[in-house]
């Protein structure tokens, strides 16, 4: 893949979404300046400015070195939170609302962060939570808390959530 397939990799599957667009772009072009560690001329500066534009201008908290497979799809991109070790799969969708995070164990540390599996749908108001693993072609409902892992091929719904 080259560098401009890898910065519109997810371009086709927000074609009515100008905001995931733009924001995939920046995100890309972060994501490669901190794998590449060509910090110095391009990198910091530039990842400075990605910064500011996504949470202040964008509202979206999301670290330029998550881990995010091809074809991310999001949708109403407001207040959508990650975790800098969570892992996202290949052509999964995002809701607005969403917080995908590690939670603090009785001992003070953190959690792993969750695991998406390839062709995850989450709908919006969702909190998956902890070392949770999704596995493939999961949808998980609006509102649903996610504590536990979930199979490949389910439907996660609910507060904790559960597979039907």
């Amino acid at each position: 893949m080259n560098f401009f397939q890898f910065i519109f990799q997810d371009w086709r599957v927000n074609k009515k979404n100008p905001k995931g667009r733009i924001f995939l772009v920046l995100f890309r072009i972060a994501n490669f300046c901190s794998t590449k560690r060509i910090y110095f001329y391009i990198g910091i500066p530039y990842l400075i400015i990605y910064k500011i534009l996504i949470q202040l201008i964008f509202c979206l908290e999301i670290p330029w070195n998550v881990k995010i497979g091809r074809n991310l799809s999001i949708y109403h991109g407001q207040a959508l939170v990650l975790n800098n070790k969570v892992i996202i799969g290949e052509n999964c969708t995002l809701r607005h609302c969403t917080t995908i995070g590690v939670k603090q164990l009785a001992d003070g540390s953190d959690s792993e962060a969750p695991i998406l599996g390839n062709n995850v749908d989450v709908g919006s108001n969702v909190c998956i939570i902890g070392k949770v693993r999704l596995g493939n072609n999961v949808k998980v409902g609006s509102g649903a808390v996610v504590i536990k892992n979930i199979g490949s091929d389910c439907i996660a719904v609910g507060n904790p959530a559960i597979e039907k």
